[in-house]
């Protein structure tokens, strides 16, 4: 069972300072309730997996990389195995460009070190030297940083985002258009449209995409590939390396551990 974890945002949101890092180690596979923080926030995981859900999608955060979250957006974060996952807090307004949606990001070595230097300054560093740079030259690498795309779009149609959540809750179930077009009392093109038009996806790519992304927890808490295809709706673990090199351009057994 997960262990639920309190984050306590205001630790990052009552710093006089526009910026301002924290660190949090929590133990095992650890699950953050759906919480806002005023602040946006880049939650960059150091070690493991996290899979971060809001209304409007799902994205996974493996090591190295970092999800952007606007200020007022409720979320939530479960963890696969040990996370160290570090937090910048940034205030309302500071950068215009940091963006007002969601998006995972590679975070190369200087913005990690970056990170991980902020995370000892004082919260209250002062203005006008050294500590206040690295907090300037941090928001200059998240604006910098290439998005990437380790998102699982959720359509806003009640009923068809009731099936997509099932898939996601339990990545093994089948899926097909005809069923669900059934389920949902319509014929298929016209959930084939619908789709397309709720996620920017076809049925078959965002059920790939899903399955994919959701197996990277797994993957990350040392499951085989064996079990983690099985678990996926994947027939064989071929099928499945096959499907991640092309959608992520390295096999499983490589991808969590390169470099950030």
């Amino acid at each position: 069972m997960d262990k639920e974890i309190d984050l306590r945002p205001e630790h990052g949101e009552s710093t006089p300072r526009a910026v301002a890092v924290l660190a949090t180690d929590p133990a095992g596979d650890a699950f953050i309730p759906p919480h806002t923080h005023r602040r946006g926030q880049l939650i960059h995981a150091i070690s493991g997996v996290m899979l971060v859900s809001a209304a409007a999608g799902s994205w996974v955060v493996p090591t190295g990389r970092g999800v952007w979250v606007p200020g007022g957006m409720e979320h939530q974060i479960r963890m696969a195995g040990e996370v160290r996952m570090r937090t910048v807090f940034v205030e309302p307004g500071t950068r215009a460009d940091l963006g007002s949606e969601c998006r995972v990001i590679h975070v190369g070595a200087l913005l990690r070190e970056l990170i991980v230097t902020a995370v000892s300054l004082p919260l209250d560093y002062a203005p006008g030297g050294r500590d206040e740079r690295v907090m300037e030259l941090i928001l200059d690498e998240i604006e910098a940083a290439p998005a990437l795309s380790l998102y699982v779009p959720m359509p806003r149609h009640a009923r068809l985002a009731a099936l997509c959540e099932e898939l996601v809750r339990d990545p093994s179930l089948p899926a097909t258009l005809d069923e669900w077009a059934s389920r949902l009392h319509m014929n298929t093109r016209t959930l084939a449209r619908l789709f397309q038009r709720e996620t920017g996806m076809n049925f078959g790519a965002w059920c790939r995409q899903a399955r994919l992304l959701l197996s990277l927890p797994r993957l990350a808490a040392g499951a085989s590939i064996l079990e983690v295809a099985l678990a996926h709706g994947y027939e064989s673990p071929s099928a499945f390396t096959a499907m991640f090199r092309r959608t992520l351009g390295v096999p499983p057994s490589q991808y969590l551990h390169r470099p950030g």
